[in-house]
């Protein structure tokens, strides 16, 4: 595309997608006649910075194109029958409004939910929170982190006090020699991560647990490294394993044990049952390939060369996801790997603003600056800042599965308010969830694109894009960054913000409550965060905007401005001893078995051109040419016994429904293992055969292990 006009403007900003946050610049047409010229202008292009150090995935250089999205959508919709009726912003406030003074009048104020993202800035999410429990009343907010990074948030602040993904930058991992990724398919999820990885990969030190022979474990395996190909929903089994090997062949650090850990002695009986033998037979990876493992990961940690254990989805997204998370932790831990400089712990965050979404109030448990919310002293600081009495805010909510669970239901939801989520996708049995959705009295969507939640909604209003709007987010390394607006946005879309404040007002709130700058937003943020956990107190716009690298911890100081915290733990752990903890875990298994009607494991996951629910890359059509069609990934022996060939059109069943896709043979795969992507939509949506089984302290449901039968569908 040629551009004529010399009104260029470069503006540095993010990527919009995962939690990496790429740096890039856009260029754009700042004197473009109409905001759509200015969309149409817009490009990217890698830059500079510690994550992707000037690289971008597919995703990241085709994002421009989502700003063209043929189907914006940039005037309120009213459903009206089985069509949309375009509407005025005034009208369709009015008709929210008064729809939720009714449904509280008849049910209650926790008859209201909300449902949030992780992908909307820091400053959204925060006021998405203040809105749910100060204008709405409600205890009922959730968002679709739950599904992303819970357990692994809630096994970290079990041993170490504290959950931030990595609490270390990103680059520290450059210089390691041996990395295990627990679970995680880093080179298709989040390209320029890998980059980060090579000295591992070249030095035959990078590990990667997973069921499936992914593009990350097959450069593990190209360069001398190992693949732990493990059964799936055996991760915890596997970890304790590990942990038996380390401790029994003397490759744990005893002195770091005994200086920053407690709780050893409740671990090493649960360990002690998981004999090498026991281990391979459950989780079908070699003795051998596991004794090579833990020597890496201990030779790395003894010669000071970096050892790291990162976790990810699929170690996660189980129903036992935390108990699991806690074993791999306490791996590391006899390794001496957490709060070691070079060496560490941590959890690769998915969703663009995973972190900072779930520290400001957007869970049902938490309040702003990682807060509990029936802590009596986190809601004093918090309703002091919001200018209300404590004694106004509601208690903790359903989570994310349970409160969709109750949509229609006596005594549940029956208005539903959902921001930055396409939950007709992404929620585990949706089609159970896409009854409930049909149940409700009211579903208002927010979005830019007619995602699959918002065809079903009551009504829909136009929002902002990410190059649109100015905010901040927060990576997966916990480093603050700033997003700018770059293009105009269309007329008549509105940013959440100001949506956000015209409902409150016509709920009786008064409108300085509900700031709508961003700036002004992320001031309140601060002093609400200040204290906490998740402290931001000391970060401004000013400090972002002159290039400092600001890490939370960051709280401000009356004697000169605090660096941040880039890496956390290397004196103690935010625990009341100061010491990381180790937790004595039992492995129970998967939720549910196979059996003769239901033989096969399906497990679920990314493809490198698409993202999350797929609403917006599959609008891309590189991306949705590059993705193909949906497909079910198996052995061909697998296929074979199940007169399936290669090319055919399958279908997956499960206890709770039946999904399609194109089968794809693959050697490499397990033969009791099938995998498939949940980008797609309609009948071809992976979630309608997922199981809903919660973890019992994360509520995550069990993503990763579906127990189905593959039949022919032609």
């Amino acid at each position: 595309m040629s551009i004529t006009s010399r009104n260029l403007v470069a503006t540095s900003s993010h990527c919009p997608y995962c939690g990496l946050q790429c740096a890039m610049t856009i260029t754009a047409d700042s004197a473009a006649a109409t905001p759509g010229d200015s969309a149409r202008s817009a490009t990217v292009e890698g830059r500079a910075f510690p994550t992707n150090r000037g690289g971008l995935c597919q995703k990241g250089w085709t994002s421009a194109e989502l700003l063209r999205a043929p189907d914006r959508i940039v005037t309120p919709l009213v459903r009206r029958g089985d069509e949309f009726v375009e509407t005025g912003w005034d009208e369709a406030l009015d008709l929210i409004a008064g729809k939720i003074r009714a449904i509280q009048q008849q049910h209650g104020n926790d008859a209201i939910g909300v449902f949030g993202g992780g992908g909307l800035t820091n400053e959204k999410a925060y006021i998405l929170g203040k809105f749910a429990r100060v204008a709405l009343r409600t205890s009922n907010i959730d968002y679709n982190g739950r599904w992303c990074m819970s357990s692994a948030a809630a096994a970290g602040i079990r041993s170490f006090g504290v959950d931030r993904g990595l609490p270390f930058p990103v680059s520290d991992l450059t210089r390691a020699r041996a990395i295990m990724i627990y679970g995680g398919n880093v080179a298709e999820t989040m390209p320029p991560f890998v980059g980060h990885l090579a000295t591992a990969a070249d030095a035959g030190g990078l590990i990667v647990v997973d069921p499936r022979r992914t593009a990350t474990a097959a450069r593990a395996e190209d360069g001398g490294g190992l693949h732990l190909q493990i059964k799936p929903g055996t991760d915890m089994a596997l970890a304790l394993g590990l942990a038996h090997i380390a401790i029994t062949e003397g490759l744990i650090d005893r002195d770091y044990l005994d200086a920053r850990t407690e709780g050893y002695d409740e671990y090493w009986p649960e360990v002690a049952q998981w004999l090498p033998e026991r281990t391979e037979r459950i989780t079908g990876v070699p003795v051998s390939h596991m004794r090579r493992a833990v020597r890496i990961l201990a030779a790395s940690q003894r010669d000071d060369t970096g050892s790291y254990i990162l976790t990810a989805r699929g170690a996660e997204q189980h129903a036992d996801g935390t108990d699991t998370v806690s074993a791999i932790i306490g791996l590391a831990m006899v390794l001496g790997l957490p709060g070691n400089r070079g060496s560490g712990y941590g959890c690769i965050t998915g969703q663009g603003n995973g972190q900072g979404g779930r520290e400001h109030g957007q869970k049902a448990d938490q309040l702003p600056g990682y807060r509990k919310i029936t802590d009596p002293a986190a809601r004093a600081h918090v309703a002091a800042v919001w200018g209300i009495d404590a004694d106004e805010l509601p208690g903790p909510g359903k989570s994310a599965y349970e409160l969709l669970d109750s949509l229609g239901q006596p005594g549940g939801v029956h208005a539903l308010l959902v921001h930055g989520s396409n939950i007709a996708l992404s929620a585990p049995r949706a089609g159970h969830i896409g009854e409930r959705l049909e149940a409700l009295d009211l579903l208002v969507v927010c979005d830019f694109v007619m995602s699959e939640t918002a065809a079903m909604a009551d009504v829909i209003l136009p929002v902002l894009q990410w190059a649109e709007e100015e905010g901040t987010l927060t990576s997966l390394e916990g480093r603050v960054i700033r997003r700018r607006t770059a293009v105009v946005p269309p007329e008549g879309a509105r940013g959440e913000l100001v949506i956000w404040r015209g409902l409150a007002e016509r709920l009786g709130q008064p409108a300085e409550r509900f700031p709508v700058a961003p700036r002004a937003v992320f001031d309140e943020l601060r002093r609400a965060s200040a204290g906490g956990i998740a402290d931001y107190s000391g970060v401004t716009y000013e400090r972002l905007d002159a290039g400092e690298a600001l890490h939370w911890p960051c709280p401000e100081q009356t004697a000169g401005a605090h660096p941040g915290t880039p890496r956390m733990f290397l004196d103690r752990f935010n625990t009341p001893t100061g010491r990381a903890r180790f937790i004595a875990v039992g492995y129970r298994g998967p939720a549910e078995s196979v059996d003769a009607a239901f033989p096969l494991i399906a497990i679920t996951g990314r493809v490198l051109a698409q993202y999350q629910s797929g609403a917006q890359t599959r609008r891309v059509a590189e991306l949705a040419q590059a993705a193909g069609e949906m497909f079910v990934q198996a052995h061909p022996d697998t296929a074979e016994r199940c007169g399936l060939r290669n090319g055919d059109l399958a279908q997956l069943v499960s206890r709770r429904g039946t999904t399609r896709a194109r089968v794809h043979c693959d050697e490499t795969m397990r033969a009791d293992t099938v995998f498939i992507p949940f980008h797609y939509p309609d009948a071809e949506r992976a979630n309608l055969i997922t199981n809903p089984a919660l973890d019992p302290t994360s509520r995550m449901p069990e993503f990763k292990v579906s127990a189905i039968r593959l039949e022919n569908a032609t």
